[in-house]
């Protein structure tokens, strides 16, 4: 972080304390004038996972029975912002017996003692509101049982806090963080006596923002599905409060969650879960039909790209492939050089990945899921499709991406076809990689194709460079095919195909050529909610570009005497590990 950076930073944190320390000088409020349904979805085992002392938050698990929340010392700052920001009151509510509403109780109380004044690492617009909705939601719950004296320190807090986020939402991050400070704003100038005034000046401001920050074609510039999800959640949510309190929605309002609910359609798997890309994960388990379901909205994407993602599907086969360039600039924070990787899921089963995001597991991690070898595609040896950022300001950002990716979606003799292009190795080797994914109409098979070409003169110029820097042993270049930690993978025929079994018994073939060398390798499945990556496998071919033109050919399909329909209803329970 440069030092420029580093002071605005700091600056902005110590408004905002000065704020939340003002505020905490306002009259309070003293009761809610209405109360929206609980629309957050929480996780029955988390919740008694949190009562028996077991704190798992950021991929940190600190085991502590009968130890206050907020004596534990945080490992890192995400820590912090999931136990602030109060989405386990979600977790706890789910339970919701007298033990977890004890909990949640001592927890909320305690929060306002030590931070209520404006102190702690909590008083940031964004975790403002994403507690404000919580304490909202579940107010029923915690306020059960208690004296009037607790009732008033709950209210005026939620006063409190919501004078801040009036006055600090501005200065939140454009995205995911303004969307939260802005619902917790109307959620509160909704429900809390007093507070009125500040819900038109936020329904204008949610409207500009959904107006700025989704495109035409219902996605948000950091292409991160599951982010996303939880922008369209919230904007679902602020919509029904506003219906329930028969206050108006504006109309870029309405029209974003219009634009954005098909998109979501065409970026969910077979399963269910969302395509895993750019820091996304595969969304919190229900939240995806709960969001579509309250949204109303029945449409869906027919043609053409989502949010710059391509999706194949047939039978009971979905694909989806990563047709875009990475976000540039300021939304490439947490973009992954993923250029025109796919993932595909059969039934209710993942086959084909990407590693995922490794954020939760510390900054090697993180950057390492972030390289086009952590995709399902090809990557140059030793380079990525895009690069990253070089100084210490813009270490986190894709600065050098491809500027060309031109895609197609077409019919085949027996299915659907996409191709797709991208520049990304132009500029350090001359070759433009060119994809072909083809799915059979009954989606029981595809054949791919990956084409590394020099095109222009100037292009091949630099390909000879390249080559005359391997003393003419050509440019070493890998196709990978990262598989879900469930898919049991074994090399089959002597080595000429490798069968991936499912859970659910179905069996899938994978094959190739033969002009490159296939073997099966260690890989990892980086996911939130557990301690630690997760082992699994990949496929590799590997090969060397000797020419202008390399091309390789690939299948995967179900094996013969597999079902065209298998009846998979056991899904097993995830653990903490």
């Amino acid at each position: 972080m440069s030092h420029s950076e580093g002071l605005s930073a700091r600056m902005t944190r110590w408004m905002h304390r000065l704020h939340a320390r003002w505020s905490s000088l306002a009259r309070p409020a003293t009761g809610f004038v209405s109360q929206p349904e609980p629309r957050t979805i929480g996780s029955f085992a988390r919740g008694r996972q949190l009562l028996a002392g077991n704190y798992l938050f950021a991929g940190h698990l600190i085991e502590a029975k009968d130890v206050q929340l907020w004596d534990i010392a945080a490992p890192d700052a995400m820590f912090d912002a999931e136990t602030q920001g109060f989405v386990w009151l979600d977790d706890l509510a789910a339970v919701g017996d007298p033990q977890t509403r004890k909990l949640a109780a001592d927890w909320l109380w305690s929060w306002v003692d030590r931070y209520g004044t404006g102190k702690g690492p909590g008083w940031t617009p964004d975790l403002t509101g994403r507690r404000i909705i919580r304490w909202i939601h579940h107010a029923l719950f915690v306020l059960r049982g208690q004296d009037k004296e607790a009732a008033d320190a709950f209210y005026r807090s939620l006063a409190h806090q919501t004078i801040f986020l009036s006055r600090r939402w501005h200065k939140t991050t454009p995205g995911l963080p303004r969307f939260e400070a802005l619902t917790g704003l109307i959620y509160a100038g909704l429900a809390l006596q007093g507070m009125e005034k500040h819900v038109t000046p936020a329904v204008k401001a949610l409207a500009r923002e959904c107006r700025s920050q989704i495109d035409d074609q219902g996605g948000i510039p950091t292409r991160n599905p599951e982010e996303l999800l939880e922008v369209f959640t919230l904007l679902t949510w602020a919509a029904a409060a506003l219906q329930d309190t028969d206050h108006d929605i504006e109309a870029d309002h309405a029209a974003a969650i219009n634009r954005i609910a098909p998109t979501l359609r065409t970026l969910r798997h077979a399963d269910g879960g969302l395509a895993r890309f750019h820091g996304g994960g595969r969304g919190i388990e229900g939240r995806l039909d709960a969001a579509l379901a309250a949204s109303g909205v029945k449409d869906r994407h027919f043609d053409g790209l989502a949010m710059g993602y391509a999706r194949l599907s047939a039978g009971r086969t979905s694909i989806l492939i990563d047709a875009s360039a990475p976000p540039g600039a300021r939304a490439s924070g947490n973009a992954h050089a993923s250029t025109l990787a796919f993932e595909l899921t059969s039934g209710r089963r993942p086959l084909v990945v990407n590693c995922g995001s490794g954020a939760v597991f510390g900054a090697e991690w993180r950057r390492a899921g972030r390289a086009t070898p952590s995709h399902s595609t090809l990557s140059i040896e030793g380079y990525s499709s895009s690069r990253f950022g070089a100084s210490a300001s813009k270490v986190d950002m894709l600065l050098d991406i491809p500027k060309k990716v031109p895609v197609q979606m077409s019919q085949a003799s027996d299915g659907v076809r996409f191709e797709g292009g991208h520049d990304g190795y132009a500029k350090t080797h001359g070759l433009t990689h060119a994809r072909t994914l083809e799915l059979t109409f009954d989606g029981r098979g595809m054949v791919g194709e990956d084409l590394l070409v020099a095109i222009e003169p100037s292009e091949r110029q630099r390909f000879d460079k390249a080559m005359t820097r391997s003393q003419l042993q050509g440019v070493p270049f890998q196709v990978r095919f990262h598989l879900h930690p469930e898919v049991d993978a074994t090399i089959d025929m002597g080595g000429a195909a490798i069968s991936l079994a499912l859970k659910s018994g179905e069996l899938w073939v994978f094959r190739h050529d033969a002009k490159m060398k296939m073997t099966l390798e260690p890989s990892v499945y980086l996911e939130k909610g557990r301690l630690r990556p997760r082992a699994t496998k990949q496929i590799v071919l590997s090969g060397r570009a000797m020419d202008y033109a390399t091309r390789t050919r690939w299948s995967l399909a179900k094996a013969q005497d597999t079902p065209i329909s298998i009846r998979d209803l056991n899904r097993d329970e995830p653990d903490l590990t």
